[in-house]
């Protein structure tokens, strides 16, 4: 089950269109779905998620903590709608374009796939734009 929660007053989602997706996203990996919730807020929610939980003191666009247990997925993935804008802006792409690449970005970190060195980061921006390109290819 994919649940979409809003801490703001964003809500420009076709909920349908977005399960079909992620939905898609897990298949091509060979994953199944538990449950994941996507929560959506602003920059002050996730800063504090941040803080409290990270011990990070930072701006972020995403955090997501992974319930997945073997190949069954299951994670709770907020994104800061603001955050999102504003990287939209800075790297001129469209701001659901942006949006998508976080939303899939997340469900890579539940299925294992990390980018702190700049292989693994190199491999996760591959993914982003395959997933990216199957929501596109849904609709």
């Amino acid at each position: 089950m994919i649940n979409f929660h809003y801490e703001t007053d964003f809500n420009a989602l076709h909920q349908e269109h977005y399960n079909t997706w992620i939905n898609a996203i897990l298949e091509s990996e060979d994953f199944n779905l538990s449950t994941l919730d996507y929560i959506f807020c602003d920059d002050e929610y996730l800063l504090k998620i941040n803080q409290d939980y990270l011990d990070h003191d930072t701006f972020t666009d995403i955090i997501t903590f992974d319930y997945t247990v073997g190949k069954i997925i299951g994670g709770d993935i907020f994104i800061s709608v603001e955050r999102v804008k504003e990287n939209a802006s800075k790297f001129n792409v469209d701001f659901l374009n942006e949006l998508h690449r976080v939303m899939a970005h997340g469900v890579l970190h539940l299925m294992g796939y990390k980018d702190k060195t700049k292989e693994e980061s190199l491999v996760m921006r591959n993914k982003e734009e395959e997933k990216i390109n199957m929501f596109h290819v849904e609709q």
